[in-house]
């Protein structure tokens, strides 16, 4: 017989639960961002304001945090032209604002503990778990399935910044810097906890500047999604939180590369830079410029997240799958799972 998790249906956690569930993320070394507390509470208090939810915690004997387990229940359209929302069992903080490698948190010996749990709370409810990292896939209850496949390419930057991609990939990228300060450009790296929300505004103008100038132009990063990003300032510490590679050319903001820092890893979340540099590959030399500065503060793996744009590949970056699962139950269930057979049949 487990140990019963303790059971919180509140964002608002105490102080030293947060502290030690950024440690069991901190001490993964597949642990993500988007499953530590930051993230989960932050998006829980804006994106999911409302949704109802409830963080499962296992403490050890000396009543410390070895697991948890945040779980909400949502509704998924079956079809995006179809007004039909499916009821679901699903993870804080996944869904809307694009949350990778997500996931519960947990020490080795607890795996077994919280796969039965999560078993348990499927029971009932259909369980719909996107973006699902590949290391938790022992955590999945009996019967649960994949319906979709994203590539996250990401860097090992153990050889050190001057080795990855090929040799003429490198020399472009030196061209590139020397042309950008000659002209006068400027890179500047703001760590957690240097930044004010003013940024967020300048990074959302310059990635709507960029998107409207490449082909289809569309990007869920807009102002709905400035709350949550906002709130993770306010809980960003010096050693942990959004980060920011800023480039200027006379004092003007041309270019921001945001991200999340913690422990020894950066997730490269979104940019934006002036499109009037294009020539000049600013936007190349943005993330150059953020790779280096990561690789000489410490940072073991830089994770360019959702995507197979060929521009990750060409810094070197080797894939990381995320897969969605679906355990379907009931009427509800069995239409989501119609919907993606037919995608992937589409």
């Amino acid at each position: 017989m487990t140990d019963a998790p303790e059971i919180l249906r509140t964002p608002d956690l105490d102080g030293e639960l947060v502290r030690q569930w950024r440690e069991l993320i901190a001490d993964d070394p597949d642990g993500s961002w988007f499953a530590g507390p930051d993230w989960v509470l932050a998006w829980w208090r804006t994106l999911g304001a409302g949704q109802r939810g409830e963080v499962a915690v296992w403490r050890g004997p000396d009543g410390r945090v070895e697991a948890v387990a945040p779980l909400g229940r949502a509704r998924v359209r079956a079809h995006h032209r179809v007004p039909v929302a499916v009821p679901v069992l699903t993870l804080l903080g996944a869904g809307p604002g694009a949350a990778d490698h997500c996931g519960p948190a947990v020490r080795p010996h607890r795996r077994g503990e919280v796969a039965e749990w999560l078993a348990r709370q499927a029971r009932r409810s259909t369980l719909w778990l996107p973006s699902w990292d590949s290391s938790h896939e022992d955590l999945l209850p009996p019967g649960a399935r994949p319906v979709t496949r994203t590539a996250c390419p990401r860097l090992d930057l153990a050889a050190g910044p001057d080795r990855l991609g090929s040799r003429d990939f490198r020399a472009a990228n030196r061209r590139a810097h020397r042309r950008l300060a000659a002209a006068g450009v400027t890179f500047e790296w703001l760590p957690p906890a240097a930044a004010g929300p003013a940024l967020l505004d300048e990074l959302l103008r310059l990635h709507r500047l960029r998107r409207q100038a490449a082909a289809g132009g569309v990007s869920s990063f807009d102002a709905g999604r400035l709350p949550l990003h906002r709130a993770l300032l306010e809980t960003a510490r010096p050693d942990c939180g959004p980060a920011f590679q800023l480039a200027r050319h006379d004092g003007e903001l041309i270019g921001v590369l945001y991200g999340f820092r913690w422990a020894d890893r950066f997730a490269y979340y979104q940019i934006g830079w002036d499109q009037r540099w294009a020539a000049e590959s600013l936007g190349t030399a943005l993330i150059d410029a953020a790779i280096r500065t990561c690789a000489a503060d410490g940072v073991r793996v830089f994770d360019f997240l959702r995507g197979d744009e060929p521009y990750k590949y060409r810094f070197g970056a080797q894939d990381r799958t995320d897969t969605g699962w679906l355990l379907p139950r009931g009427a509800g269930g069995a239409l989501l799972g119609l919907k993606y057979r037919l995608l992937r049949a589409g």
